[in-house]
């Protein structure tokens, strides 16, 4: 197993670059946040290239990413006010995304070390426990996180977890893809299919509205392979408010079970991306609030547009929205949940 040191963070924890490899595909990870800082890949001539966005030191992901690659939790995505009511107990959390908490508050799991478990040159696990209180979540929750390359161009992410007292819980990973490569420019060419017959509306602060709107003609529909930048600029009011995509999709088929959910295509490179999910529901990010500021491995700067996040998750405020799928995770009974992201050439 390759591991490196990647550097410290601010409060002096040595940071630790895992490299998993099989054939021509090689991912690395860090043991800090369980980002994926590289996923390299073959285009259709054979050519390596890095399909992710990211950026070069420890210092970066502590204070200034937007989640490039991260594990996000407690709550992945969006609470409404950062407050909702369990089991008769009110919980109040960071406001870290005015008005709202966001991807589990202001440190969450995406700026926290964790344990290195198990580590090999094709499968690394690792394990943090998340105290009672943490970011105003209540239970002690112990997580297992297995990043494994189970075929080639096969990333597995199998997530596990418990509490010792009643909770509410939405892990995702936060890749941003490229698949023409990273710091090439934007995603608007590629091409993407989603398993969505619906997908949830929001307000104008990102929150659902707790409709489940079919996406027949509407901007939203990618049932059948549609480029991103298609329709992005319509002037759809979700759209506009947005940015671009920055929505929740309702996967088709029973949650629990491993799922087509999303393919991307690089017609240019020939690289194409296929995501499965046992989760209910999807997040297609297209990256809207990258400003140009971030500058990745590429030494290329990175603007709105250019990556696109695959989000396999629960649906957004779901503690609030008693219609949506529970996000509740009570003793007794782990959450279980796996993604994989499947590269190949077309």
């Amino acid at each position: 197993m390759a591991g490196e040191i990647f550097g410290k963070t601010k409060g002096g924890e040595l940071v630790t670059r895992l490299t998993l490899e099989r054939g021509n595909f090689r991912v690395q990870l860090l043991d800090f946040g369980g980002i994926v800082t590289t996923i390299e890949t073959p285009d259709r001539e054979g050519r390596l290239a890095n399909v992710v966005l990211g950026l070069e030191t420890v210092e970066g992901y502590e204070t200034v990413s937007p989640h490039f690659g991260a594990l996000a939790g407690r709550y992945a995505n969006r609470i409404a006010a950062g407050r909702f009511t369990l089991d008769g107990q009110a919980y109040q959390l960071p406001i870290n995304d005015p008005p709202n908490t966001l991807h589990g508050g202001v440190t969450g799991f995406a700026k926290r070390l964790f344990r290195i478990v198990a580590a090999d040159p094709q499968r690394v696990v690792l394990m943090r426990r998340s105290p009672d209180g943490e970011e105003g979540f209540p239970g002690n929750l112990d997580l297992e996180v297995a990043y494994s390359l189970p075929e080639d161009g096969v990333l597995r992410i199998d997530y596990r977890a418990w509490t010792d007292k009643p909770t509410v819980l939405n892990l995702t990973n936060h890749s941003y893809f490229n698949l023409a490569g990273e710091g090439s420019g934007d995603v608007m060419g590629h091409v993407v299919e989603l398993a969505a017959d619906a997908y949830t509306p929001t307000d104008a602060h990102q929150i659902p509205t707790g409709e489940i709107r079919p996406v027949q003609g509407t901007p939203f529909d990618f049932r059948k392979a549609t480029a991103l930048g298609a329709r992005i600029r319509d002037d759809d009011p979700q759209l506009v408010q947005a940015k671009g995509y920055d929505h929740n999709f309702v996967l088709r088929g029973l949650a629990g079970t491993l799922r087509p959910a999303a393919a991307c295509l690089d017609p240019a490179s020939g690289r194409r991306l296929d995501v499965a999910t046992t989760q209910p529901a999807l997040q297609l990010y297209t990256g809207n609030n990258l400003d140009g500021t971030l500058v990745g491995p590429s030494r290329r700067t990175y603007r709105s547009g250019d990556g696109v996040c695959f989000e396999t998750q629960g649906f957004p405020d779901a503690p609030n929205h008693p219609e949506f799928s529970s996000a509740v995770l009570r003793p007794g009974a782990p959450f279980v949940s796996t993604s994989t992201y499947r590269f190949s050439v077309a």
